[in-house]
């Protein structure tokens, strides 16, 4: 178990100050790859927190990728290595698929590269 102390200064949620301890464990490598974290109600109960509250924060790492969960084995923590190979395999997959779209269009490579950078500079511009 860990040690888990609620900020009643803060103006974050509980769910994401829970959340936060726990990526800060998972990556100052507390939890390592693989090692299994506390069931929901597990958490919830040893720092008398809300079960919904805990079920919150383990649904955020979820789709944030630091955990994954399986009905009734419970949730791991995943390599985060591993991880963000697969979302480089998607980005991946969705450059390719523009450019492709952009060749069909009869653009050259040249142009798609020159059309993408003065994009991405105006983007950048309207950020700021």
């Amino acid at each position: 178990m860990f040690s888990f102390r609620v900020d009643t200064a803060s103006d974050l949620p509980l769910w994401v100050q829970l959340r936060n301890r726990l990526i800060y464990l998972i990556n100052t490598g507390h939890y390592k790859p693989g090692d299994q974290l506390p069931t929901v109600r597990g958490l919830a109960s040893a720092i008398s927190i809300n079960y919904n509250t805990v079920n919150k924060a383990y649904l955020s790492l979820m789709s944030d990728g630091y955990i994954e969960s399986t009905r009734g084995r419970g949730a791991f923590v995943r390599d985060l290595e591993e991880a963000g190979e697969e979302n480089n395999q998607a980005i991946d997959a969705l450059f390719e698929d523009c450019i492709d779209a952009c060749l069909e269009m009869g653009m050259t490579f040249d142009d798609i590269s020159k059309y993408m950078t003065k994009k991405l500079r105006k983007m950048e511009k309207e950020q700021h």
